[in-house]
C-alpha cells in the first residue's frame, strides 16, 4: 500500500546492516527534519556513528530534504559526511531521480529513511524504493507538519495493528 512503510522503528540507529543486506540496499536516502535533527536543529544522538559505520560497510548515503534552508541541510551534510540536496520536493519523484543520480543506484537499491508518510514513505513507495518510517525525534514541529500528523498517526496505527494481526 502507497501508504505504508516496508519497515518501522523508532529512530535511525534501529536500521542496521543485517536489514539493509536482506533487502539488497546499497544507499540510503535521509530525511532531515526530525529524522536527524530537531526543530533547535540539534542531531540526534549517535547519528554521525551510525553514519560512519554503515559506510564502512560500503553503504552510500544522500541527504534528501524539502526544507528549502540550504545553510541547515549543508550542515548536517557535513556533520555526516554525505552530499545533501535541498528542496527535493517530495513526493514528487524529481528528487528522488537526483539522488539516485548522485548515488550511481538503482531505486531497488535503495531506502529512504524519513519521519512523514506524506512525503518520504509515499514518495519513497511511489518510485519502488524501500520505505522505512522512524518516529519523529522531537514533539515540537513546524506549523504545517504538525497539521498532517493527526491524519498520519492514525495510518500508523492501522498499519502497527495489520502488523501484530500477521505476527498473530
Amino acid at each position: 500500500m502507497l501508504l505504508y512503510p516496508k519497515f518501522y522503528c523508532k529512530n535511525i540507529k534501529e536500521v542496521d546492516i543485517e536489514k539493509l543486506n536482506e533487502n539488497n540496499i546499497k544507499g540510503i536516502l535521509l530525511d532531515v527534519d526530525n529524522t536527524l535533527i530537531d526543530l533547535d536543529h540539534k542531531l540526534l544522538d549517535g547519528a554521525v556513528e551510525w553514519c560512519k559505520d554503515l559506510k564502512e560497510k560500503n553503504i552510500k548515503f544522500c541527504i534528501l530534504s524539502n526544507s528549502n534552508n540550504k545553510e541547515k541541510i549543508k550542515k548536517v551534510s557535513e556533520a555526516l559526511g554525505i552530499p545533501y540536496i535541498s528542496f527535493g520536493t517530495k513526493p514528487l519523484k524529481r528528487g528522488f531521480k537526483k539522488a539516485s543520480k548522485i548515488l550511481g543506484l538503482d531505486f531497488k537499491n535503495l531506502a529512504i529513511i524519513g519521519d512523514q508518510i506524506f512525503t518520504d514513505v509515499i514518495g519513497g513507495n511511489r518510485c519502488g524504493i524501500y520505505t522505512i518510517l522512524v518516529d519523529p525525534i522531537s514533539s515540537r514541529e513546524m506549523f504545517i507538519t504538525s497539521i498532517k500528523r493527526g491524519l498520519e498517526n492514525k495510518i500508523i496505527n492501522r498499519y502497527k495493528k495489520k502488523l501484530n494481526e500477521k505476527k498473530e
